[in-house]
């Protein structure tokens, strides 16, 4: 996985774009700055523009040739993050100590037991969103895993974050503009919700 996605990212190019993503940044900008945690988080873009608006940012990816590409991109914005390399599973941070979880398109075969173990790093009261490829985007090639079981459903991601308050899940159709391999229509799921207190 780890040399899959170095090679991805060998290239100059940002090959997701330097842009945040939409939904990402919709339930960002209005938000109080705290601490947030961005998993899968490649090339750094959500990264950039949270600490732009003064975030406490950390952020990981298998890669660490992404990791190169995010310090780059960080250095040029001069602004500040933390970058580690790991995968879900790995992430060892202190329990409770973020305000914000944002899972952009990071895909994982063992989605339901990474994505509750990356809760237990969030404060009672904190904010989970997250996008990704639903298993209808198998049909359309504006990116994503080929795997249908590295897609996500409505019903499978209910139970991965059936502790959250007010949780809303949805599918939607979009149009992606995110760089060369984020680009056409895209069937992707959308998630909001709190940690209970």
């Amino acid at each position: 996985m780890k040399l899959m996605w170095n090679k991805r990212y060998a290239s100059d190019e940002y090959i997701y774009g330097i842009h945040p993503n939409i939904f990402f940044k919709e339930n960002i900008k209005d938000t109080k700055p705290g601490k947030i945690l961005l998993p899968g988080e490649g090339e750094g873009r959500n990264a950039i523009y949270a600490a732009h608006l003064a975030w406490d940012v950390y952020a990981f990816d298998y890669s660490s040739q992404a990791k190169d590409k995010a310090i780059r991109l960080s250095e040029k914005n001069k602004v500040n993050i933390r970058y580690s390399v790991h995968s879900m599973i790995e992430a060892k941070y202190e329990r409770y100590s973020f305000d914000m979880l944002a899972i952009i398109y990071a895909h994982e075969l063992n989605r339901s037991k990474s994505h509750k173990h990356l809760l237990k790093f969030i404060k009672p009261g904190g904010t989970v969103i997250l996008e990704a490829f639903s298993k209808n985007q198998l049909g359309n090639n504006s990116g994503g895993p080929k795997d249908i079981n590295m897609l996500y459903s409505i019903s499978e991601l209910k139970e991965d974050f059936a502790q959250l308050d007010n949780l809303d899940i949805w599918e939607e159709e979009i149009v992606l503009t995110e760089g060369m391999l984020h680009k056409g229509k895209a069937s992707v799921i959308r998630l909001i919700g709190t940690i209970p207190y």
